[in-house]
């Protein structure tokens, strides 16, 4: 059977996960394996360029987080990134029609299959705001500088200790500044790779998230969308009675959130919904002619997200209905548009690659945690195709505000010696 459907996703069972390495058995030649990497003359030659370029890292850092990349504007950035996976040294460099910045690194077996890593080119930071990087200290201030620059830094570090120690992979390594990860960019870059560029990938590593050891082998699905309410609009006083958006609208929350309570209060993997923003209307004395609203819809299993989004669906359905009915001069008019549609899934705890990920966190002293995210994977994992999301190390905090924060105070860039690990264990490492 071909190793990407390793899973029958149409049954699988999804449940939460979120282990310490206490709970989760790896598999011994999994360890033994990251050991003999480790000892390699070469790979120990790498982590020692990794430790030695720490500055030029944070540089690179810096560099990258003061050059926005606001939503669906991640161009810029990605010029600056790739010149940068130029300047490391890559086989070749493109950018794609999605815009994602992919560099090769290739392989000796000619081995079909790509191996990709990558960290997101974008923030959630509107174009305007002002991404200065402030240093107090040791720290790295601005909107950003964690999520998910710093990780775009440590793939350039990861890539020059590759090329310095002279180190050869089997198969070929893909090296990508994704897009679309944040929002309503809804995956954009990762459903372009896997869904339409052709390439054949074997296996994808996310760069994402925090501290070493948190390792997601797991996609935690959504759905999202925006419901738009029109009428014909008037004056408060002089149209009085005339059917009005907002009302409806509001009918329509009530009708939604009491039938979804009821279902995510049920005995079922943990299920979410969310009226996020809300909008429409002139003026405090007219009837609006439009009225809108956002919503998002999580769930661990891909039946509980199908089920609620048929309740949001029927609700909406049955509250305009009603409302249209209740006696109000003319109708209102409404308009479902779909805006994020994120895939869940789970790969086991026992391929070889989540494997390789825990006994490499264990190898640099940290605890393997498996859980699951809203992050890149959730495309391969959907399909059965073997991806994890690791942290990019460090300290942080105030993700997606105008406060966030960034300490590197992880030994030894511990880190990216960990992405360099995993990325030659599931590539090969070419004697």
């Amino acid at each position: 059977m071909n190793k990407k459907f390793l899973i029958a996703l149409t049954t699988l069972l999804v449940v939460h996960i979120s282990k310490a390495q206490d709970d989760i058995s790896i598999d011994k030649k999994y360890a033994k394996e990251i050991d003999r990497l480790a000892k390699d003359k070469k790979v120990r030659s790498a982590f020692g360029y990794i430790e030695g370029q720490k500055e030029e890292t944070t540089l690179d850092h810096i560099a990258l987080t003061e050059i926005l990349a606001a939503p669906f504007k991640e161009d810029k950035r990605g010029i600056a990134f790739a010149k940068l996976l130029e300047e490391a040294g890559v086989d070749s460099l493109w950018t794609d029609k999605a815009g994602n910045v992919i560099g090769l690194r290739k392989g000796t077996s000619g081995e079909s299959g790509y191996v990709g890593i990558d960290a997101h080119l974008d923030v959630v930071f509107p174009e305007g705001t002002d991404v200065s990087v402030k240093k107090v200290g040791d720290t790295l201030k601005a909107p950003g500088v964690g999520d998910d620059t710093r990780a775009l830094a440590n793939l350039i570090s990861m890539l020059k200790g590759m090329n310095k120690a002279a180190l050869k992979t089997e198969k070929d390594v893909l090296i990508v500044g994704s897009v679309g990860e944040e929002g309503l960019g809804d995956l954009r870059g990762m459903k372009y790779i896997f869904n339409e560029s052709g390439m054949d990938i074997d296996s994808w590593i996310a760069i994402d998230g925090g501290s070493m050891g948190r390792i997601s082998n797991a996609g935690l699905g959504s759905k999202r969308y925006k419901l738009v309410v029109k009428g014909k609009g008037g004056h408060s006083w002089g149209a009085f009675g005339l059917a009005n958006p907002h009302h409806a609208l509001g009918k329509a929350i009530d009708l939604f959130s009491k039938a979804a309570w009821d279902y995510t209060s049920g005995d079922i993997p943990k299920t979410s919904f969310n009226v996020g923003r809300m909008g429409g209307g002139t003026s405090v004395n007219s009837i609006p002619f439009e009225s809108w609203m956002e919503v998002d819809m999580r769930a661990i299993s891909p039946k509980n997200l199908d089920e609620i989004e048929e309740i949001f669906k029927s609700s909406i359905e049955k509250a305009i209905a009603d409302y249209n009915a209740s006696g109000i001069e003319d109708q209102v008019t409404y308009e479902l548009i779909k805006i994020g549609d994120r895939p869940s899934g789970e790969l086991p705890a026992d391929i070889a690659l989540v494997q390789r990920s825990m006994a490499a966190t264990k190898y640099f002293g940290g605890t393997p945690s498996l859980g699951r995210g809203s992050t890149n994977i959730n495309i391969p994992v959907s399909k059965g195709i073997p991806a994890v999301c690791i942290g990019r190390g460090g300290s942080g905090g105030g993700a997606h505000s105008l406060h966030e924060w960034y300490v590197n105070d992880e030994p030894s860039e511990e880190s990216i010696k960990l992405a360099l690990m995993i990325t030659l264990a599931q590539a090969g490492l070419s004697k």
